[in-house]
């Protein structure tokens, strides 16, 4: 299984960010995936999630400011990020839902007043 999230960077407060997620070594179109974070002391949390036919189902701080999406041909999930705030500064990653053990190396995101 490899999980490669990028699209991180730095931005400014108010703006935006689109995340992508290669996935590959399993079955990715009959698979529920999810965008999770960890800021810096703190747990991961789950903040997007989608099912394998696409629908979306948006978790946590961010629900109302993301929108999930996924390209079952390319293997592809992302995470469009608006109205971006400090707090959503975090390392980024994609994962299955549930999560497996098998993380990648994530995207860190970091928001600038």
């Amino acid at each position: 299984v490899q999980l490669q999230a990028s699209g991180g960077g730095l931005v400014q407060l108010g703006g935006s960010l689109r995340l992508s997620c290669r996935a590959s070594g399993f079955d990715f179109s009959t698979t529920d995936m999810g965008w999770y974070r960890q800021a810096l002391g703190k747990q991961r949390e789950l903040v997007a999630r989608t099912t394998s036919a696409g629908v979306a189902i948006p978790r946590g701080s961010l629900k109302g400011r993301s929108t999930i999406s996924r390209d079952n041909r390319l293997g592809m999930v992302f995470l469009q990020m608006n109205s971006l705030k400090s707090e959503d500064t975090a390392v980024y990653y994609c994962n299955t839902w549930p999560s497996s053990s098998l993380w990648g190396q994530g995207t860190q995101v970091t928001v600038s007043s």
